[in-house]
């Protein structure tokens, strides 16, 4: 019988304002909230609007596509949990629906020859065991 290892990385804290958020994730689904006032949409989720303080926050699906805005490739674990994941890519993209709103994730899938600012990028899911985090991928790519 194959014993199942399980993840050693950490995982993100699940509270009140972001369980709608990794539900989704759990779903297939990449939410963010939309503020009902200014019809902004936010990442991460917070309780306010942080364009206009506005309390009506929608969870709302996004197309999950979008571009790498920036990256650095970790090549030292900071954390025991990241001893086998190393290398791996940090990265901020910047999603379609809106300029500026930007998430901090994993890039996926990539070498690093192919890294650029601009690379167009699609979200992908990890299931951990515990939780699944969005991450992206080269757009195009197979998971």
């Amino acid at each position: 019988m194959n014993e199942v290892k399980s993840d050693p990385r950490p995982i993100p804290e699940l509270d009140e304002i972001s369980n709608f958020f990794w539900e989704g994730a759990r779903r297939g689904l990449l939410l963010v909230q939309r503020c009902s006032a200014c019809l902004c949409f936010q990442y991460p989720p917070d309780v306010v609007c942080v364009s206009c303080q506005c309390l009506d926050l929608t969870p709302t699906p996004v197309s999950g596509l979008g571009v790498l805005y920036s990256f650095a490739i970790v090549d030292r674990p900071f954390h025991a949990g990241f001893v086998e994941a190393v290398p791996y890519i940090v990265a901020l993209v910047e999603l379609a629906e809106q300029t500026g709103l930007k998430m901090l994730t994993n890039l996926v899938g990539a070498s690093s020859a192919a890294l650029r600012v601009g690379l167009p990028v699609e979200v992908t899911f990890e299931d951990t065991g515990r939780v699944v985090l969005p991450q992206f991928r080269p757009s195009g790519e197979s998971s």
